[in-house]
């Protein structure tokens, strides 16, 4: 058995090296730019390429119902995807690739429930744990740099069932939160009072996101940076802005301080009020992950990610925590436009936008609204490419339909696109008097998936370093380390436990429960905890059906996807190189 085993690596590594190398790529993308002409060229790069099987033949068990963990590894390290990201795009998607209607408008309603500390309590702790969260999935991701990511290492570190459902349930989260993104993109033009029927701006918006989708992973990252740069600069200002306001200097002179922490007061509603903002902090951080995901497209994983995973510190603390403590400052929780909004996408309700409006300065809250519907698109574009690369992956390892494996001449899951892309389709039911139900209950179904998510890569990482040291490895051979550690891991998985038992005692008594009747409450419950009886869904049937294992430490196979065959000497070198660097430079790539 074991020999086959080696033999199947030995066999599977030839193929991976014949078919991925750079020589070979360039010549079959060369060839391929030379043929025809423009149209010609555009028509046959949607065709499969030939020269790229997704997974060996023949590998899945002799009864048709084993789950063959060496293959899916084998098939998410060998997936056609190009290898187009460089770093400059990975540093934007970690920088500001998340930032959206979750700080800049979902932040109003955690306002009004909890108060101001407890809006900063509640996202400091959430920060704490992405931090800790990403920088596991870094560790891993410059290690195996494999399509399908988080979801991968659950297949290869914890149980294929367990790894299927994060898969369904992360590739659910993004291809309902296309549809929620493009009506909020519509119903952000409402706030100037458009006449045009809001049908017609998802129509416009769809087709752009679909278009920036279908020029393949360069075409994502370059329209990330740019929306990541236009981001990053409305907050920095907001914070200058915010200071300046806070201080005195708005056009009426007024002082402000710190008095809203005093009257109306600091919290609102208890320990009940801060619990009920986890959920919305963990809304607003979704997305941070899709660094990890992006691993397998990146032309130097080893040389990009770390300095991605490093700046997501300082985008938690900067634009989070300060422009949030700025807004707790700037906005009471007792103003009424933070609970009169018409949805959880309606500017109105923006603090950001509110706080600009009460110092009375002109313009800045419309140009605070065209930074909104920006940020809503940017999320929008992102949802397709998560869902469609992790539904790829999925395909990859037998766990979805086949036909999403499709991957083009140009490196793109075209399939998976596609199904993406028609699921957007659900947007117009904007135009529908039943949006309300039908976008309450698609935002449930995304809820807590991304909890789901991060506390799937901590335990994935705490099992990784336990087999890679059991396997006879050391520290020193992995080329980035998680800052945080395996210590890390066990407090952001905690945090994660955490927020899911708050969320579970908010979704079954919250705020004013005793009010409503006993089908509102039901009702409420399944709309805060959705995510997790469809998750058990997914991984209960799976797991009696396949009968997969949990997976050992002294079976996971740490070898596959590993890009750089001499990395020992690479590492080597680097290091010797990182030694006699000045103290300011090593305490600066440190931090950065």
């Amino acid at each position: 058995m074991e020999k086959y085993r080696q033999g199947s690596h030995q066999g599977s590594a030839d193929f991976s090296s014949s078919v991925t190398s750079p020589d070979f790529e360039m010549s079959w993308a060369q060839k391929d730019e030379d043929q025809g002409n423009f149209f010609h060229r555009t028509w046959d790069g949607f065709k499969r390429d030939p020269n790229r099987l997704v997974s060996p033949k023949g590998v899945v068990g002799a009864d048709g119902k084993v789950f063959d963990a060496e293959a899916a590894a084998h098939a998410t390290a060998d997936s056609p995807l190009h290898r187009r990201l460089k770093g400059r795009h990975l540093q934007m998607i970690a920088i500001g690739g998340s930032i959206g209607t979750g700080l800049f408008v979902g932040s109003g309603k955690a306002l009004a429930t909890g108060g101001p500390a407890s809006l900063l309590i509640a996202f400091s702790l959430i920060g704490m744990m992405l931090y800790c969260t990403v920088h596991a999935l870094g560790e891993m991701a410059v290690a195996f740099p494999v399509a399908g990511s988080f979801s991968a290492y659950s297949t290869r570190f914890l149980d294929p069932a367990w790894g299927f459902a994060m898969g369904w349930n992360y590739a659910l989260q993004w291809l309902v939160v296309l549809p929620l993104e493009v009506v909020a993109a519509s119903i952000t033009i409402d706030y100037w009072g458009s006449p045009i029927s809001n049908a017609v701006w998802v129509t416009v918006f769809l087709v752009v996101i679909v278009a920036i989708n279908l020029f393949g992973v360069k075409g994502y990252a370059e329209a990330e940076f740019i929306f990541a740069i236009i981001k990053v600069i409305a907050v920095i200002g907001f914070i200058i802005l915010g200071i300046v306001l806070d201080i005195g200097g708005g056009p009426d002179g007024t002082y402000i301080g710190g008095q809203y922490w005093i009257d109306p007061g600091a919290f609102h509603n208890g320990f009940k009020g801060l619990c009920s903002v986890f959920v919305t902090a963990s809304f607003a951080f979704a997305g941070t992950e899709l660094v990890g995901l992006a691993a397998a497209e990146t032309a130097n994983p080893r040389k990009s990610l770390p300095t991605a995973v490093k700046q997501v510190f300082w985008r938690i603390c900067l634009f989070y925590i300060v422009s949030l403590t700025l807004v707790g400052l700037l906005v009471p929780y007792t103003d009424h436009r933070l609970i009169g909004a018409s949805s959880d996408y309606d500017a109105h309700a923006s603090p950001f936008v509110i706080a600009i409006s009460n110092a009375g300065i002109q313009v800045l809250d419309s140009v605070m609204n065209v930074v909104i519907m920006i940020a809503v698109l940017s999320v929008g574009n992102s949802s397709v490419y998560g869902s469609s690369r992790t539904l790829a992956a999925l395909a990859e390892q037998n766990q979805a339909p086949k036909i999403f494996a499709y991957i083009d001449k140009r490196g793109r899951p075209l399939v998976a696109i596609i199904f993406a892309s028609a699921l957007g389709l659900l947007a117009y039911i904007a135009a529908s008097p039943n949006q309300d139900t039908a976008f309450t209950w698609m935002i449930a179904l995304s809820g807590l998936s991304s909890i789901f998510t991060w506390g799937s890569i901590c335990l994935s990482h705490i099992r990784f370093r336990k087999a890679w040291k059991l396997q006879g490895h050391s520290l020193d051979e992995l080329a980035f380390r998680s800052q945080a550690g395996v210590i890390g891991s066990w407090l952001g998985f905690a945090l994660n436990c955490l927020v899911l038992v708050a969320q579970f005692w908010t979704g079954f008594a919250p705020v004013g429960y005793a009010e409503n009747t006993t089908s509102e409450n039901v009702q409420n419950f399944f709309q805060a905890y959705l995510a997790a009886p469809m998750v058990l869904a997914f991984y209960i049937p799976y797991k009696l059906y396949y009968k997969t294992p949990f997976m050992r430490c002294v079976d996971m196979d740490l070898q596959t996807g590993m890009r750089e065959l001499n990395l020992a000497e690479l590492l080597a070198e680097e290091r010797a190189e990182q030694a006699a660097w000045p103290k300011w430079k090593r305490a600066y790539k440190f931090l950065c």
